[in-house]
Parts: structure tokens; C-alpha cells; sequence
């Protein structure tokens, strides 16, 4: 094989160049590649092969001195690559052509970390796909990545924090993971957002410690019950206020999900944070209202009947306190908390409580302890439909709630 490749060099290419000839001529080197100089001397890189074992096609490579003896020789080992895959180096060479004329986007490099982490990885994915379509695409979307410098992406955090400061803060570490992630799988090279930090773009949210009094619990569990809202959101406060979940898990939740027989509600893993499935049992109070749901909303596929906008379903939490009057501002997320310390309160064991928010057991348990505790989750939400039965029969008769 050593007499086969490389018979050129350097000084002989060199000497080839210029140097008219009385036909055209083929120098080789080895491997199919050989040198082709012109009558007017000019030279150009040549790859010869078969394909399937039909004729012989010559590949242009290209254009000594444009292309050095080691760039040919490299690009003639990526042919014969692509030959033993199968597939044709002219067809392949123009792919790669077309790819190196046509630049990545910052829509290409966010696309490509949708479609390669954050489907497999991230609950919220179509949120975050919303808001890239809404604050990033728009302006710089279309713009190469190697040209999109700090400056282009300061204006699009700068418009979106005027809206929600913190909002923009995620959306700011999302594109700069994406960014890191396309850096590191060599797919574009960016690091337009390295320096940046969210206070530079937006804010960090606050960590809350807000948990609904039982009177504040009351009112909002007897608003839901009394049909005081829109379908779509009596359905949702039930479902939020009962089980403790995530307001994604509940907006994105089918009816397949839902296990009549046994009585338990799977959360696939791809709509978790965890990346694994929840099972929550559904407890004897709320089986009744799960079967009237299902009897208005079956036809959809969706418990809650449609798929609402994550936007939407937040801004309507975000001012529910204000129409009760409430003298503390609250949001569905405080929902969970306020689940978890009266769950404990009761007297449920943290572990319970702590799967039925469906977050990760702590250090080894997570490893070795598979067990759904079914029979102790399932105590543990009969026991808090019957706190809510309490709780809703002391609340405040009259719920001030006001249309805006």
C-alpha cells in the first residue's frame, strides 16, 4: 500500500504548475487522487473511482495552489469514506459545499438544540419554543450566528424585559445552554452570550415562601367548585389544588394517562421535570368529577378539553389574588407549596409528599427505592380532599370575586 499512495510531493507539483503541456495529463498519487495539469499547465486535484462497480467518474476537488497536495489528499480520504458508506463523493462533495455556503442562523443553532436536547430533556419545551418564536426569531432569527453579535442579542433581552423581567431571564439561560450546546457539538461556534450573566439582561426570581392561608385556600377551592371561572379554569384550580402538580403536567395531560380501573393518574416522563413518570392514585372524592370530565372532554383527547398557551394560563394565575382581595400576591405555582406544608402539617411523611410533587428521592433512595407507595399516597390525598371538605365549609361564605 505505501507504493500505491503518495507518489507526489511538494517540489513535483510545483514543477507541474505553469508548465504548458502537449495534452492533458494525469499524475497520480494513489488512492484515485491524481493531479490533472492542463495543456496551459494550471493544475487541478482529481478523485477517480467506481461506483457499484459501474464506469469510472472523475471528481474536481479543486485548484492547485487554491489547494495544497495535503488538503487533496485529505479530501480524497473523505471520499473514499463516503465510497465505503455507499454513497456517491460528487453527491456528497456538493452537500458539503452547499452547507459551507449557507450559514448557520441563530434560528438554526436554537432549533438545533430543540430538536437534539431540549425535546428529550426540558418539560417545557413548547413554552420555550413560544418564546423564542415571540422574542427571538422575529428580530435575529434569520441573521448568521457568526454575525450576531452581543449588541443584537442585548436588544431582543431589552425588548422582552420591558414585558417580564424574569421571564427574560430564562429565556436569556436557555439561549445561552443552547448556544454552549451547539459550541460543544462543533454544529456553530458562538460566544456572543459568554460574558453575559441574567442581571445583565432581565432578573432572577425571587425565592418564595408564599403558602395560602386556609381561608385563601378555601375561597379559591370554592370558587372552582361553584363554577365561578371560565370551565377550563374551575377544571384546572381543582386539579392543581388537589393533586399538588405542576400546571404543565395538568394542561398537558390526555386521557390516556388516566387509568380507570386502578384509579391512577401517570404522568409520562417527557411532560415531568424529573425525566420520570409520576403515578399519582386518584382519590374517592375527585373520582366523580375525573368521570364528568371525561364524559364533556373525551372527544378532545385532553382532560382539561383544550391545550391553552402556558402564557396564558399563568398571567390568569398571576392576578387571581388580586380579584379575591387577597392582601399577599400568589400564582398556581404557590399552589404546591402550599400542598406540601399542609401535607406535612398533617402529618404525611415527607417521602410521600415529596413523590406526590414529583420531585426525586434524596441521595441513595433514588437509586435503590423504586416504590411507588401507592396505598400511602392514596391515604394521604383522601385525607386532604377531606381537609379541603373542611376547610371549604369554613370559608368565607360570600367570595368576593371581582370581574375585570
Amino acid at each position: 500500500m505505501a507504493n500505491e499512495l503518495n507518489k507526489l510531493s511538494d517540489k513535483k507539483v510545483k514543477a507541474l504548475y505553469g508548465k504548458p503541456v502537449s495534452k492533458i495529463e494525469f499524475v497520480a498519487d494513489g488512492a484515485g487522487l491524481s493531479a490533472k495539469v492542463s495543456v496551459a499547465g494550471g493544475v487541478s486535484w482529481v478523485f477517480t473511482y467506481r461506483l457499484d462497480g459501474k464506469k469510472l467518474n472523475r471528481l474536481t476537488l479543486g485548484r492547485y495552489p487554491d489547494m495544497s497536495l495535503k488538503e487533496a489528499r485529505k479530501l480524497r480520504d473523505k471520499c473514499r469514506n463516503w465510497l465505503a458508506s455507499g454513497k456517491d463523493p460528487k453527491l456528497q462533495l456538493n452537500l458539503d459545499v452547499q452547507s459551507s455556503l449557507k450559514p448557520v442562523t441563530v434560528r438554526d443553532a436554537l432549533e438545533y438544540w430543540i430538536e437534539n436536547y431540549a425535546k428529550d430533556n426540558r418539560a417545557n419545551v413548547v413554552r420555550h419554543i413560544a418564546q423564542l418564536e415571540k422574542h427571538i426569531y422575529p428580530y435575529i432569527g434569520e441573521m448568521a450566528l457568526s454575525d450576531c453579535e452581543t449588541r443584537y442579542w442585548l436588544k431582543c433581552f431589552d425588548r422582552a424585559r420591558k414585558e417580564s423581567p424574569v421571564a427574560t431571564g430564562y429565556i436569556f439561560q436557555m439561549c445561552k445552554q443552547a448556544l454552549k450546546f451547539c459550541r460543544v457539538r462543533r454544529y456553530a461556534i458562538s460566544s456572543a452570550l459568554d460574558d453575559l450573566t441574567i442581571p445583565d439582561v432581565g432578573k432572577k426570581q425571587n425565592k418564595r415562601d408564599r403558602v395560602l392561608t386556609d381561608n385563601e385556600l378555601g375561597q379559591l377551592w370554592k370558587s372552582a367548585n361553584e363554577k365561578k371561572h371560565i370551565p377550563y379554569y374551575n377544571y384546572l384550580i381543582r386539579i392543581l389544588i388537589v393533586f399538588g402538580c405542576r400546571s404543565h403536567e395538568a394542561r398537558l395531560s390526555e386521557w390516556k394517562e388516566w387509568d380507570f380501573n386502578n384509579w391512577l393518574w401517570t404522568v409520562p416522563r417527557e411532560h415531568t421535570k424529573t425525566d420520570e413518570k409520576i403515578i399519582r392514585p386518584i382519590p374517592i372524592f375527585i373520582r366523580e368529577f375525573i368521570i364528568e370530565l371525561y364524559s364533556l372532554n373525551k372527544n378532545t383527547g385532553y382532560l382539561l378539553g383544550e391545550l391553552k398557551n402556558p402564557e396564558t394560563i399563568s398571567q390568569f394565575g398571576r392576578i387571581l389574588w388580586k380579584k379575591f382581595e387577597h392582601s399577599e400576591p400568589w400564582t398556581f405555582h404557590d399552589l404546591r407549596r402550599t400542598f406540601a406544608t399542609k401535607l406535612n402539617d398533617m402529618g404525611i411523611s415527607p417521602h410521600i409528599v415529596e413523590q406526590l410533587l414529583g420531585h426525586s428521592l434524596p441521595g441513595i433512595m433514588a437509586i435503590y427505592n423504586r416504590s411507588q407507595y401507592l396505598p400511602e399516597k392514596l391515604d394521604a390525598l383522601n385525607k386532604w380532599c377531606d381537609r379541603l371538605n373542611l376547610i371549604y365549609n369554613k370559608s368565607d361564605n360570600i367570595i368576593i370575586l371581582k370581574v375585570r
